[in-house]
């Protein structure tokens, strides 16, 4: 027996098979971003005598404006962007939470076609940036606050339903199906069988989602909402560059705030406290969330909502009036033709960025993580270094990268490329650097104790665990890019931007309106190639 044991043939090891589908959407991906570049860099792109300039931007970060009397005006102008950020957050979570009952799959059963459709109405708000909700706005309700709280609410709150809903889907479906045997309606039974144990990662995205309202408060400030965008396009159109950079710390100060609070905030959620084994009441969550129902009313009372605005007689007058100047949209083949055009502008837009980003985190990840263990001083000044960096990258909006960008490149394509891929790099590096600091130390662990230097442990340890993650929130920020790309089309970057700001200056209702649907398409398109290429990767 032993022998015919011996000469018995191994079992066969499977074999490692290349999985077709990914390197089909590598190579789409290259030919993508080299046929985006042709574009960019059709003719002539540098402007060499703007270099002097750049050089004053850059010098002026080490000695900002900090008199008194310009630092108060940043105080208050810091002060209506954080009511702005907390009131439209307050809205999109609020949003989110209803709408998350209604476009659940759990919610339709079976019924795809009435889930498919509730998904379709979220398209249209979530299709655009919050500057062309704000933009929109103005010609409805003027130079009223609510314009800020309801351009960062409406598309905010149509992204948080979204994910609200997946949160749903995910969790068990016990409670929910005893209720449904009870008699209880799919909208009732889902509330209160399905919200209460998703509470924990609602919570976490509603705090999230806080962090990226500071940063769109930022950008309404710029197309005149106020706050301290406002007064950052101020100084920057005045080239007062120490006002500039005054500004510019001041965002990021608030950003590192809104960072900080959220992240402690979503780190409680992900590990709840216990006292012998027994969920224990966590005073910080708790402070959270009474912290923020105070932020809420104290923004409420400083910035004097009224909701009696919203239903006024001269709103529903200037509401009737746009949406009959805007219907039907305009058909005639000449707008079409350049809709065409300045959508594959977006698109190679979006894709340059993604592309400038994705390489940057790659460089960037690996340092800006924090690593386990103790570390030297060099490597640990490095790292507080590069995040830093990453935070002025994300602080600061899009379109001011732009227009510093403008000083050395001619207008076109690739300085509002370069813009929102430096902008992206900031957020896609972050989000990098935590993947990494949450992937499997037991790899690099094992490396390092077989001999192996820190940079071989961090390629063959942590990047290959990484990758995945990372090239998921990659392709996931393309989508977002993409309605980024229309706010720095504002400011003549090209694009479906640069068309809608024209067509808007016009009051060309009818255009505007064929602009709006043209944007909502190519992003729904985006979303679905996005989410494609994200299941290859799985």
């Amino acid at each position: 027996m032993t022998a015919v044991l011996d000469r018995a043939p191994a079992p066969a090891l499977p074999r490692l098979r290349r999985d077709r589908r990914r390197w089909a959407w590598g190579l789409a991906a290259l030919v993508a971003v080299g046929w985006s570049l042709a574009g960019a860099v059709d003719g002539d792109v540098l402007n060499p005598a703007g270099a002097a300039q750049v050089g004053r931007f850059a010098a002026a970060a080490l000695s900002p404006a900090l008199d008194g009397a310009f630092l108060g005006v940043l105080a208050t102008a810091a002060l209506v962007t954080v009511a702005y950020a907390v009131l439209g957050a307050a809205l999109a979570v609020l949003l989110g939470a209803l709408g998350a009952v209604f476009v659940a799959r759990t919610t339709w059963g079976r019924r795809r076609l009435g889930w498919a459709a509730a998904r379709g109405v979220l398209a249209v708000p979530r299709g655009l940036h919050e500057a062309v909700w704000g933009l929109l706005l103005v010609n409805v309700l003027g130079l009223d606050p609510w314009v800020g709280v309801l351009a960062i609410g409406l598309p905010y709150g149509a992204v948080t339903a979204k994910v609200f809903a997946d949160l749903l889907d995910e969790v068990p479906r016990g409670p929910y199906a005893a209720l449904l045997a009870a008699g209880a309606g799919r909208a009732a039974a889902a509330l209160y069988g399905l919200l209460p144990q998703a509470a924990g990662g609602l919570l976490s995205y509603a705090f999230y989602r806080l962090e990226c309202a500071v940063r769109s408060a930022v950008v309404l400030g710029l197309i005149g909402a106020g706050g301290l965008g406002y007064e950052l396009a101020l100084s920057f159109t005045s080239l007062r560059w120490p006002q500039v950079w005054s500004a510019v710390y001041a965002l990021a100060l608030l950003c590192l705030a809104a960072d900080v609070a959220g992240r402690a905030v979503r780190r409680r959620v992900a590990a709840p406290r216990r006292r012998a084994g027994v969920l224990s009441r966590d005073r910080l969550l708790t402070a959270a969330v009474l912290g923020t129902v105070a932020a809420v009313a104290w923004s409420w009372w400083y910035l004097a909502l009224a909701p009696a605005s919203l239903v006024s007689g001269r709103t529903r007058e200037q509401v009737g009036y746009v949406l009959g100047a805007a219907w039907p949209p305009a058909t005639d083949g000449d707008l079409l033709a350049e809709v065409g055009r300045q959508a594959v502008v977006t698109v190679q837009v979006s894709v340059l960025a993604i592309a400038v980003a994705t390489v940057g985190t790659v460089l960037v990840a690996g340092v800006a993580a924090r690593p386990p263990g103790r570390v030297g001083p060099l490597r640990r000044a490095t790292g507080v270094l590069v995040r830093v960096a990453l935070l002025l990258l994300r602080a600061v909006p899009p379109p001011v990268w732009a227009l510093v960008l403008l000083f050395v490149l001619l207008p076109g394509v690739l300085p509002g490329a370069l813009a929102l891929g430096v902008y992206t790099l900031g957020v896609l590096g972050r989000l990098a650097a935590e993947a990494v600091e949450e992937a499997d130390p037991r790899p690099r662990a094992a490396l390092t104790a077989l001999g192996a230097r820190p940079t071989s442990g961090w390629l063959y340890g942590v990047a290959p665990a990484a990758a995945g993650p990372v090239l998921a929130v990659a392709l996931y920020r393309w989508e977002v890019a993409v309605r980024d790309t229309l706010l720095v089309g504002l400011l003549g970057a090209g694009g479906l931007g640069a068309l809608l700001a024209s067509r808007l200056a016009a009051f060309d209702w009818p255009a505007v309106a064929t602009v709006l649907v043209a944007t909502v398409v190519l992003t729904l398109a985006v979303d679905l190639v996005s989410e494609r290429a994200r299941r290859a990767l799985r």
